[in-house]
């Protein structure tokens, strides 16, 4: 009888985590997943959440014990979903805001993907990033977003090369917009960075970042459904060969393609206009 395979989630516990690990769930995978707030739940009880601090090196390294004694110590996926959103102009977001979101966005996953190593090694197995598209294109007042998941993309470009020959397949995912329960926090999220600016800084930033709120709840609002982007997560994930990186929605794809043909002054000319 084959070996169940077992599945790695981080951030199951809301958002697109939450239908990744059902969609692996329901494929027949063992799913341990993590989440930050001891109020999240998954809804498939098929589904084996931990409250786990993915930026706490102990932490993490326990998880991954307890799923070995779990498991024998074969793990066939990690997707490492985790990750917030700390919008702004730079000038004005806590720089201690900024490092929080490194530590989730960046130095997280690495922690995750040491602590697994082994038994994604025993089972040839594969690691999965959700990136963001964003991190392709930065924008005014979402930079610290796209920097910390542009350098997680850049340590999962060295993962994939140095991990080669030990058996272990690496793929940066980048979606674009999808309604997950995301956007909302987002939304209220913005409005309190506007309703937090201080006079001063309402006359410097205030309008343009008002004009930021709009296109990007416009957008998200009118993302993927989250079951449909976790499908597509997991049909990359069990693609052969595996894609060093993949976008997911029309408007990753198309926001993919206008970089790959635009020069670097029409990019910034872009770029200039979320400003």
């Amino acid at each position: 009888m084959p070996t169940r395979r077992t599945a790695i989630v981080t951030g199951a516990g809301s958002g697109l985590g939450v239908d990744i690990a059902a969609g692996l769930a329901a494929k027949g995978y063992r799913v341990f997943g993590t989440t930050l707030d001891s109020d999240e739940s998954n809804a498939d009880t098929a589904v084996e959440l931990a409250h786990v601090d993915i930026t706490d090196t102990t932490a993490v390294r326990s998880w991954a014990a307890h799923v070995e004694e779990e498991t024998g110590g074969r793990v066939d996926l990690l997707i490492n979903n985790a990750g917030i959103l700390t919008p702004g102009p730079l000038e004005v977001v806590p720089l201690d805001a900024i490092r929080r979101e490194f530590e989730v966005n960046t130095f997280a996953p690495l922690t995750v993907v040491n602590a697994f190593l082994p038994q994604l090694r025993s089972a040839g197995g594969r690691i999965v990033l959700i990136s963001t598209i964003s991190a392709a294109f930065p924008v005014a007042f979402n930079t610290a977003s796209a920097a910390s998941k542009a350098a997680a993309e850049a340590l999962m470009i060295d993962y994939r090369a140095e991990l080669h020959h030990h058996g272990i397949d690496v793929t940066i995912v980048q979606p674009g917009s999808t309604l997950t329960g995301g956007p909302a926090r987002s939304a209220a999220l913005l409005d309190r960075v506007i309703g937090s600016l201080t006079p001063d800084e309402r006359d410097l930033y205030g309008d343009a970042l008002a004009r930021f709120a709009d296109v990007f709840n416009e957008r998200q609002g009118a993302g993927m459904p989250s079951a449909t982007a976790a499908a597509e997560v997991i049909d990359i994930a069990e693609r052969t060969p595996a894609p060093s990186t993949a976008t997911i929605g029309d408007d990753a794809a198309a926001l993919h393609a206008l970089i790959q043909s635009s020069t670097p002054e029409e990019l910034d000319a872009l770029r200039l206009q979320y400003s």
